[in-house]
């Protein structure tokens, strides 16, 4: 039992790493480059700097402050919204 239960949670941490490092990976891309990687991105993203700003605090707090990852959030729903003209 304690066997199956430590490799779940192991199996848990991995898989929140690896989304953390995605999540980085994509908001360094938006932020420093100014554009959004593939296709399903770059359609449904319109101002990626601010997208990228908020993928980065999210990944980078943790979620250990929900004040970061509430600010986080607010940058990547800023980062759907268009822009205006």
């Amino acid at each position: 039992m304690g066997e199956m239960f430590g490799a779940t949670m192991l199996l848990a941490l991995v898989v929140l790493l690896a989304l953390a490092f995605a999540g980085v990976v994509l908001g360094v891309h938006g932020l420093l480059l100014g554009r959004m990687p593939g296709r399903l991105f770059q359609r449904y993203v319109r101002r990626p700097r601010v997208w990228g700003a908020g993928a980065l605090l999210v990944a980078a707090s943790g979620f250990t402050s929900r004040t970061v990852v509430l600010i986080g959030l607010g940058l990547i729903a800023i980062g759907h919204v268009k822009p205006r003209p």
